[in-house]
């Protein structure tokens, strides 16, 4: 609905009945009472815009306790940032593939793997696969719907990131810092016009035919490619402007396989600033993998598991059930070695049912009946069993892609397959311990009643404490992820160190510098937890403390002690 001149009169009394609404509810019913039809709604973005107008002109004041309500009452999609940072997925441009994967979709309009339907791809595909006009959009539309964008976890998807060439790496990296470096939020910033052209020539795209990776190649707008670099120094640069910046990167996560892992890698990946990496695993049954010609084992997957958490990355795993060669029984056995093996054991898991997808090889086996895609029941129940297994220590992200129902030829359609299965175990009153389903989420909190949780774990090269501040219902407000390592590193700033891997404090992204009462974020957990690592390190016999920072969290490590090496922060035990 458009709002004219007359309309600001009902926009008043509307705003602080949002500001008094308890729940999503009350804040729908004041929506839809001042309405002329389904069709014609106030939106919350709407809304949200005109209350900012009326604050700065003066004609309406609210306290601080009913604007913290109406602007938390305003958000769009409030789970987006309720854990604690605001995420952003830019998509690299289209680029040659080494997998040779049955089962991958070959878009040539997409980085391999990704759909053209897909939201994010859809995003990136209207700012150009431009890595600063989608983080900057993406900011904007972030604020325009209510969110806080001061704590940004920039996650860089597109098939094989580190296939592509170290300059182009530098660059889109450095042009994402760029836009977060740039962005001055609360100052009503209007979407960016793209002015660069797609990475390929649309008009040739049309005619050309071959494999993925032919046609990608030979439609390229080459004229791009001159401006698609950059150097250390001047992401180095970037990087130096984003630690004191208002929109500042907690967490930068890149998309690779297990074979592209090596100890160079892994040194590249640090310094452009990454975390965490997402692998694909799909599978840890080698017949399965070279049925699917995945390209690697998994004795490969578990060396890079080993590389990745030695040098403190989070790892952030793709697995797959109903692959070409698998059944519902032997996908429960293959994934029980995710958690069961020490050489594996992930921070965090997607898991992707596989879809058959119009132009991939596995329409072949499709079509002789030598695959067939899972039922609905079958599915179900390899859910209902292992969703129950996953340790406390490790996040369930996602649940099956988000593939639209058309771009799939056979396969499950149902994007809300989790929670179907989740409201299947809730009726045997079966509770999930891995973390999404145990985060405090928005809710306030009083330090007093929290309760510390040490969680201790093995993995092929480490002693694995994962510490915890939860409620008396065992809700997670706070964690912090502690290495020991119990062989030499490969990264040698590293070597002799515990290293933190992460922390991470819930209570829904707030805004850096607010004291929200009763915020997680704000109450000291993340500094209690650091205590509890330094006093565990140091028992060990540890000298040093280090941590993987992201370039945003510098200036947090350093106020409490740390101080900067080449690619970790230090502290002294």
């Amino acid at each position: 609905m458009q709002i004219n001149k007359t309309d600001s009169s009902k926009m008043i009394p509307m705003i602080r009945d949002i500001s008094k609404a308890a729940d999503e509810k009350e804040v729908l019913k004041v929506l839809f009472s001042n309405s002329r039809g389904l069709d014609d709604t106030y939106s919350k973005t709407t809304l949200l815009e005109e209350y900012k107008r009326l604050k700065g002109s003066g004609k309406l004041v609210l306290t601080g306790k009913e604007e913290d309500r109406f602007l938390d009452n305003i958000k769009t999609k409030k789970i987006r940032t309720m854990s604690g940072v605001t995420p952003i997925t830019v998509l690299t441009k289209p680029y040659p593939c080494p997998g040779k994967c049955i089962f991958c979709p070959s878009d040539v309009r997409m980085p391999k793997s990704y759909l053209s339907s897909e939201p994010g791809a859809q995003r990136a595909h209207d700012n150009k696969f431009d890595p600063y006009y989608q983080t900057y959009n993406r900011l904007v539309a972030y604020e325009k719907t209510g969110h806080p964008v001061s704590k940004i976890e920039l996650i860089v998807l597109g098939g094989t990131w580190t296939s592509y060439p170290e300059a182009y790496q530098l660059w889109f990296i450095k042009r994402c810092f760029d836009a977060l470096n740039n962005f001055k939020p609360g100052t009503g910033s209007s979407y960016l016009t793209v002015k660069t052209e797609l990475p390929y020539d649309e008009k040739k795209l049309v005619n050309l035919t071959g494999t993925y990776n032919a046609v990608v190649g030979l439609a390229r707008n080459d004229k791009k490619l001159a401006g698609e670099d950059s150097t250390w120094e001047e992401l180095f640069a970037s990087h130096a402007k984003n630690v004191a910046a208002l929109c500042k990167c907690t967490g930068l996560v890149i998309e690779t396989r297990p074979d592209e892992i090596t100890k160079d890698e892994i040194v590249r990946m640090r310094r452009l600033g990454a975390t965490k990496v997402q692998i694909g695993v799909q599978s840890l049954n080698d017949r399965v993998l070279k049925l699917n010609k995945r390209g690697h084992t998994a004795a490969r997957t578990a060396e890079a598991f080993s590389l990745l958490r030695e040098a403190g990355f989070k790892i952030h795993a793709h697995w797959m059930p109903n692959l070409y060669g698998s059944d519902p029984a032997s996908d429960i056995r293959d994934f029980t070695k995710l958690f069961g093996d020490r050489k594996f054991r992930p921070d965090e898991l997607k898991i992707y049912p596989c879809s058959l997808v119009e132009g991939t090889e596995l329409m072949e086996h499709y079509g002789t009946g030598s695959w067939k895609p899972y039922t609905e029941n079958e599915l179900l129940h390899i859910f209902k069993t292992i969703l129950p297994t996953v340790p406390r220590y490790c996040r369930v992200t996602r649940v099956v892609r988000d593939i639209s129902g058309l771009d799939i030829v056979a396969g499950n359609k149902k994007t809300n397959f989790r929670q179907i299965a989740e409201a299947e175990l809730e009726k045997n009153r079966t509770k999930l311990k891995e973390i999404r389903s145990r985060e405090i989420r928005d809710k306030k909190i009083d330090r007093e009643d929290l309760i510390y949780k040490e969680t201790t774990y093995l993995t092929a090269g480490t002693k694995e404490y994962f510490l915890e501040f939860v409620t008396k219902d065992d809700e997670l407000a706070a964690f912090l992820r502690l290495s020991l390592p119990e062989r030499p590193t490969k990264v040698e700033e590293i070597s002799g160190s515990a290293v933190i891997r992460e922390i991470h404090v819930y209570g829904g992204s707030v805004v850096v510098g607010t004291g929200e009462e009763g915020r997680a974020q704000h109450v000291g957990l993340g500094k209690e937890l650091i205590k509890k690592a330094s006093d565990i390190s140091r028992g060990a016999g540890f000298k040093r403390l280090s941590v993987i920072s992201s370039i945003g969290t510098r200036g947090y490590y350093e106020a409490i002690g740390f101080t900067q090496g080449a690619l970790y922060q230090h502290l002294k035990l």
